[in-house]
């Protein structure tokens, strides 16, 4: 009789596992008036990333931007609402895809490095790379000192206020992840919308990198939107409106405690008076404190409130952004 306990086990192949489709890439192109510049940028998509959708989002352009785009090969999608903010709400709304390559029509970017965006996005699962913006020194007009400051400043006040290691928060250059894109939730109308766009990843944690990228001139003949001071206003703005709709408790605690100080320093005078006489010379003025004092408190109440509403609004964000698969996952998108 054989012993069958001596024989050894039969050796079972794995199954294959089931393939990934390949990763569906979209660069999404915002553009106002730049007929002389948007050829290039989708030639230069064509060479680069040769599998990518090209969407090229025309902002009601009045020169040849739009016909230009469709002759090299793009889906031009019109925008009529003015702004990029108005423009990346279309975009991400309007295009499917894995993996959303962002930059401005302008040619001032280096898409030769577009790969490797893609790549570091891919291999670590992040969420966003930003393209770092490197001068390449051929024209001093091409990043100006004005910029450059002004960048470095809201960088910092943005990294500050919600944390981040970012440091070219308005770079115009970035690749998004599916679960990104399809869980921002645009507000802004205008070129503000880099700010948005940082702020969205830093408050849910999203995993983020920079990656350096030469930064050029435009072509001959094109002009610049940008207005340092202006546009700089703007984003100032919205940081300060996103520290009153993300950091509602920080923002007016210190409403509070700056209305506290103020009376108190005023009431000193007026209760060293009563404890000495037992009279209250000014009385209107006490009254104005006792008022502030409780504006002070109504402060800090609202506060409290407002950061109740903000961490419901921050998971509801996070879940929607979880209910979509990160880029490594793409085949159960």
């Amino acid at each position: 009789m054989n012993d069958s306990s001596a024989l050894p086990s039969p050796v079972r192949s794995p199954l294959p596992s089931p393939a990934h489709p390949p990763l569906r890439i979209a660069a999404v192109i915002p553009c106002f008036n730049e007929a002389l510049a948007i050829g290039q940028v989708v030639s230069a998509f064509r060479a680069a990333l040769p599998e990518a959708e090209i969407h090229v989002f025309d902002n009601d352009s009045t020169d040849d931007t739009a016909a230009v785009a469709r002759a090299s090969g793009a889906t031009v999608t019109h925008v009529a609402a003015r702004g990029k903010g108005n423009v990346a709400r279309r975009m991400f709304a309007d295009v499917e895809a894995d993996v959303y390559v962002m930059v401005d029509g302008d040619a001032t970017y280096d898409v030769s490095s577009v790969r490797k965006l893609i790549d570091t996005l891919v291999a670590g699962n992040l969420d966003m790379v930003v393209g770092c913006r490197v001068d390449d020194e051929e024209d001093a007009e091409t990043y100006r000192a004005g910029h450059r400051f002004g960048n470095r400043m809201l960088t910092g006040a943005v990294a500050e206020l919600f944390g981040g290691e970012l440091t070219d928060m308005l770079s115009g250059y970035r690749v998004f992840s599916r679960r990104y894109a399809k869980s921002f939730p645009a507000v802004s109308k205008g070129f503000e919308v880099e700010t948005e766009l940082t702020v969205h990843a830093l408050e849910l944690r999203m995993p983020c990198a920079e990656v350096p990228t030469r930064y050029s001139s435009r072509p001959e003949g094109s002009h610049s939107k940008l207005s340092t001071y202006r546009d700089g206003w703007r984003i100032l703005k919205t940081i300060c409106k996103m520290v009153v709709s993300e950091r509602p408790l920080q923002f007016f605690s210190c409403i509070a405690v700056l209305l506290a100080v103020a009376s108190l320093a005023a009431a000193v005078p007026l209760a060293v008076t009563y404890a000495e006489t037992g009279l209250v010379p000014r009385l209107p003025t006490a009254v104005l404190l006792t008022g502030t004092m409780l504006t002070a408190m109504l402060a800090f109440v609202c506060g409290i409130v407002l950061h109740t509403v903000t961490l419901g609004r921050r998971e509801a964000k996070r879940l929607s952004y979880l209910a979509i698969p990160g880029v490594r996952h793409r085949g159960g998108a």
